[in-house]
């Protein structure tokens, strides 16, 4: 295999999961900035040395394994742009127990398995299995808040609901088109928005999400599509938090307790 042909391959392999490896860096980094200057050393660091992306195990986990490697060896000091939020999401990650963040994501968020997970963060499964059961108790103590939620289907808004409810945050109300969302962030301005992509009316939730954040761009937001890898492009600014139907509990809860200790989002512009 010739050296052009090696890179052309695993450019391929690469391809399928960058966007979800985009997804992971920026949920765990906090920021857009941030979570891509860690994607693009991870995409640095297998040109320069083919060798690190191992073709013994599947190419996500080999994929993220490097991007684990920087990030760990780095200490999260990748040079990017000084914002007001990069700094309070290292405050927020130095509050953790070290490694908890990541196994909590690749295991809910990405729905890795755990020996899949031990790989990447070159562990054993036993070390990944304390590590989630200590950042789901971190995580839950993290403050209670008032959620809306954008979501045109009542069944989903219902079981969306119920979780959050059970998790002790209690919902401002349900939308179900942009103009509802608008108007009750008008008269109750939530602590957390989780939103659909495509609404009742056919109007947008991305664009509903980007007009209230035009007036409180404080407020963390966590989107729900069928098709994440669409939002995942690298040509606009992206969700931090990004939950992929269909959606286990799981996955809810360890978005809503991240982006509620996090928060902090970015924009989703049309």
């Amino acid at each position: 295999m010739t050296e052009t042909t090696s890179t052309n391959d695993i450019a391929q392999l690469i391809a399928k999961d960058l966007p979800f490896l985009r997804r992971y860096a920026r949920a765990l980094t906090g920021t857009q900035d941030s979570g891509d200057a860690y994607a693009a050393a991870t995409l640095e660091a297998i040109l320069e040395d083919r060798s690190a992306f191992s073709s013994e195990i599947a190419p996500k986990v080999a994929l993220f394994r490097v991007f684990h490697d920087i990030w760990t060896s780095s200490g999260a000091a990748i040079e990017q742009p000084d914002t007001g939020l990069e700094e309070r999401a290292q405050q927020h990650l130095s509050r953790l127990t070290s490694g908890t963040r990541e196994a909590l994501l690749l295991s809910s968020i990405e729905q890795l398995e755990t020996r899949d997970v031990a790989t990447i963060m070159r562990s054993e499964e036993n070390e990944v299995k304390d590590l989630l059961d200590i950042a789901h108790r971190e995580m839950s103590q993290a403050t209670t808040g008032r959620i809306l939620i954008i979501e045109d289907e009542a069944i989903i808004a219902m079981d969306i609901e119920g979780i959050i409810s059970e998790m002790g945050h209690s919902s401002v109300g349900n939308a179900r088109t942009h103009d509802a969302a608008v108007e009750i962030v008008g008269r109750e301005k939530p602590d957390l928005i989780l939103a659909d992509i495509q609404l009742a009316d056919n109007s947008s939730g991305v664009e509903a999400v980007n007009e209230i954040l035009s007036i409180h761009d404080d407020i963390p937001v966590i989107f729900i599509t069928a098709f994440p890898e669409r939002l995942l492009t690298g040509e606009r600014p992206e969700p931090a938090f990004l939950i992929s139907k269909p959606y286990s509990e799981d996955q809810v809860r360890s978005a809503v307790s991240q982006a509620m200790f996090f928060s902090s989002t970015e924009t989703l512009h049309a």
